[in-house]
């Protein structure tokens, strides 16, 4: 699923998630290090077919330590 938003934001999700902003945000996290309760608000998102869903995951992934 790929969602680009007005302000410029791009998500994209394939297992692994995608998160781009111009040249201010690149982040890319491999499925495997998404947290369980943010996998759950993407999968309703794919299902529902909602860009506003997928936004709100992002935002809880990009705000989140992840190890490297």
């Amino acid at each position: 699923m790929e969602c680009e938003y007005a302000d410029g934001l791009k998500v994209v999700y394939s297992g692994s998630i995608r998160i781009t902003k111009a040249d201010d945000v690149n982040l890319f996290v491999k499925k495997r290090s998404i947290p369980a309760n943010v996998m759950g608000v993407l999968q309703t998102a794919v299902q529902n077919n909602s860009c506003n869903e997928l936004r709100k995951a992002a935002w809880k992934i990009a705000f989140t330590k992840h190890s490297a």
